[in-house]
């Protein structure tokens, strides 16, 4: 155990300020976080300002992902290299520039672009301040608390997102701006004032011996993308699983990942080293960090839909629909860490799992009438689930839902880090970080092909309804897509709460660090199961 570094002494000088230093690092979460969905509500005024085809139009959200989950290994190793602290303000400093372009962009080019390089600056500064909390909070409550703020920002950024985006998107013209473009235009400030406070607030970690892994970085990012990109095209109904470019990708993705983890076992200093995943606690977080969000993501995609297109909300009200939900994890992250120091991680994931897997199964019961008339009375201006109660119906399993996922969270994040050597703590952040998107985009994808799976079928009956009773080939189609999408919803979130019983199993079978554990620093070599 005598090669193994010791942990980072806190740095001396002036007293940190960790209550301000909590503020910079969950601001600068949340934005990257919510920044995967703020821009959903707006893609048909963005379509429509800037010319864009609505095929298109998906390349917005997806082109964020792909960068923010490509790069974000890279951006990991990086902090660990060359200080947290540095490559955090660059990140934020990126992020904001690119949010600045964003918001002017007068095309589609442009636009794109500046997704892209929004995606970068997230990943170099999404898994810096993970790793920040570790070498500023001290180990135990203080650090717990951190974590489970991080942990609330990380879950309610897609909630906080679509109120948001439907907030501005709706807002008239500012400065002579139009409302849509101030979804990219809010980060400016906010990722430039955190950049400017950080060295105030933040300590540097130490920058570690070795080299940037060249070889590892290129293949792993490109398998990432590679994945990332099938991934999201699988999900697609214009393309699907047996689309070429969606074979070609993944197979390309799982290709450069074999010579990734080849390059890995033989450099010296590698982007990845093996010694994270080498303890079944950690691998076992990474893993249930990954189901979890699969079914999370997706579930926001399907409710949001069914919330507008079947109930008939507005895009503001839909994302005032999801405000319990940002209440709940944090109510949710806040008992898990104030409980993670008396239980043990597993007990606390575990009902948390079990919890957002009661809340999925609750919302594949949601119900309306799709028959032919029922649809012939819709398209003279009403919605198929007018009728359907959002008390009853839907926020009783949004609340569970949010509070199980903060119960889960923050002890799976304190779990998945715990013990790291101080030169891997960027690099575990980053995987974790990885694990997320990567799940969120096989998550939707799989869980779009179930949906349009499960619907086909009655979409055809009910094209064939309409058509005989004279309703034009086009609008019988779209239709027929409102009445069968609630039949592959429902299917999507069955399937989604089969995922995260999935991580439950592997949660109460293989977490099995203990709480005394977490309250204790040290590098990796102490036995965490």
């Amino acid at each position: 155990m005598s090669d193994l570094a010791t942990p980072e002494a806190p740095p001396s000088g002036k007293q940190l300020h960790l209550g301000w230093a909590l503020v910079l690092i969950s601001v600068a979460q949340l934005m990257v976080v919510l920044d995967a969905s703020i821009a959903n509500i707006a893609l048909p005024f963005i379509g429509n300002d800037l010319g864009i085809a609505d095929a298109n139009l998906t390349w917005i959200v997806t082109g964020y992902a792909l960068a923010f989950g490509g790069l974000l290994l890279l951006g990991g190793r990086l902090g660990d290299l060359y200080g947290r602290r540095r490559v955090f303000m660059i990140g934020l400093a990126v992020f904001a520039v690119a949010s600045l372009l964003g918001g002017f962009a007068q095309n589609e080019a442009l636009l794109l672009a500046s997704r892209g390089l929004q995606g970068l600056g997230a990943a170099l500064a999404s898994p810096a301040a993970l790793a920040l909390i570790t070498t500023t909070f001290p180990a135990g409550p203080a650090r717990n608390r951190a974590f489970a703020v991080y942990a609330a920002m990380s879950g309610a950024g897609a909630a906080v997102g679509l109120i948001l985006g439907g907030w501005l998107t709706g807002l008239d013209p500012v400065l002579g701006l139009e409302g849509w473009r101030w979804t990219f235009l809010i980060n400016v400030p906010i990722g430039l004032v955190a950049a400017f406070l950080a060295p105030r607030f933040l300590p540097e970690s130490a920058s570690h011996a070795g080299r940037l892994d060249v070889p590892g970085a290129i293949t792993g990012t490109l398998g990432l993308l590679g994945l990332v990109y099938g991934f999201s095209r699988a999900g697609e109904e214009a393309h699907g699983w047996g689309d070429t470019w969606t074979i070609a990708s993944l197979a390309a993705g799982a290709v450069l990942l074999a010579a990734f983890a080849l390059v890995e076992s033989r450099v010296q200093h590698p982007l990845l080293p093996v010694r994270v995943f080498a303890h079944r606690t950690r691998a076992t977080s990474f893993l249930v960090m990954m189901l979890v969000p699969a079914a999370m993501f997706a579930m926001f995609y399907f409710l949001s839909l069914f919330i507008q297109l079947v109930v008939g909300y507005s895009p503001l009200r839909t994302g005032f629909a999801f405000l319990p939900f940002s209440v709940g994890i944090v109510i949710g992250a806040g008992l898990s860490s104030n409980l993670v120091n008396r239980v043990d991680a597993r007990f606390i994931a575990g009902i948390g799992t079990l919890m957002a897997t009661v809340a999925l199964l609750g919302f594949s019961r949601l119900e309306v009438p799709h028959g032919t008339a029922d649809l012939l009375a819709a398209a003279q201006g009403g919605f198929l689930g007018g009728d359907v109660s959002y008390w009853a119906s839907i926020f009783p399993f949004i609340v569970l839902m949010a509070v199980g996922m903060g119960m889960v969270f923050v002890p799976l994040t304190l779990t998945a880090v715990h013990h790291l050597r101080p030169e891997d703590s960027g690099i575990g952040s980053g995987v974790l970080n990885t694990m997320q998107q990567v799940g969120g985009a096989l998550g939707l994808a799989i869980l779009s092909t179930v949906s349009l799976q499960a619907a086909d079928g009655t979409k055809t009956d009910l094209v064939r309804d309409l058509t005989a009773q004279g309703v034009p080939a086009a609008d019988a189609a779209g239709l027929a897509f409102l009445g069968s999408f609630t039949e592959g919803a429902t299917a999507a979130f069955l399937v989604g709460a089969g995922l995260i019983a999935l991580g439950s199993l592997a949660t109460w079978l293989f977490l099995d660090v203990k709480h005394e554990e977490l309250a204790t620093d040290g590098p990796e070599g102490v036995h965490v199961g």
